[in-house]
């Protein structure tokens, strides 16, 4: 499967205010170059599609809400998430393996009253692992 790249983001460590990028450095040791998230083992990126914020934000009636609201490294379209944990997805260079659900916490009620939930159902909230790159060397991802 492969998905269109739409935004890439980053936190500099836990709390901080996400930073939007036009490109980012991801390798298998760090995940987004410069993310506090990067070195977990079970959860070094976090992707989310388009279309799964756009539902999320519709059930509370918040369209004005940025995508970086959710704290995602990674925004895609184009897609569904496969649900299923040991599948891939391709973005440009990088393959995502899916290691599981990305659980929205209670940050996202901080953000806008019924975030948290609206983002539980069918994995909105995102997922993500990274996985063995075709290029196993450090590469940039970019918006086109």
């Amino acid at each position: 499967m492969t998905a269109t790249l739409i935004g890439i983001a980053r936190k500099a460590r836990s709390r901080a205010p996400m930073e939007i990028l036009d490109t980012v450095d991801v390798s298998l040791t760090h995940g987004i170059d410069g993310d506090c998230r990067g070195k977990l083992r079970k959860r070094q990126i976090t992707i989310m599609t388009m279309e799964d914020w756009q539902a999320a934000c519709a059930e509370i009636d918040r369209a004005d809400l940025p995508w970086t609201t959710r704290r995602a490294n990674i925004l895609v379209q184009g897609i569904e998430i496969p649900q299923m944990p040991g599948t891939q997805i391709r973005i440009g260079n990088l393959i995502v393996e899916i290691t599981g659900e990305t659980d929205p916490c209670r940050r996202m009620e901080e953000a806008a009253a019924g975030l948290e939930k609206a983002l539980r159902p069918d994995w909105r909230g995102g997922a993500g692992q990274l996985a063995e790159p075709f290029n196993p060397a450090p590469f940039e991802l970019m918006i086109r």
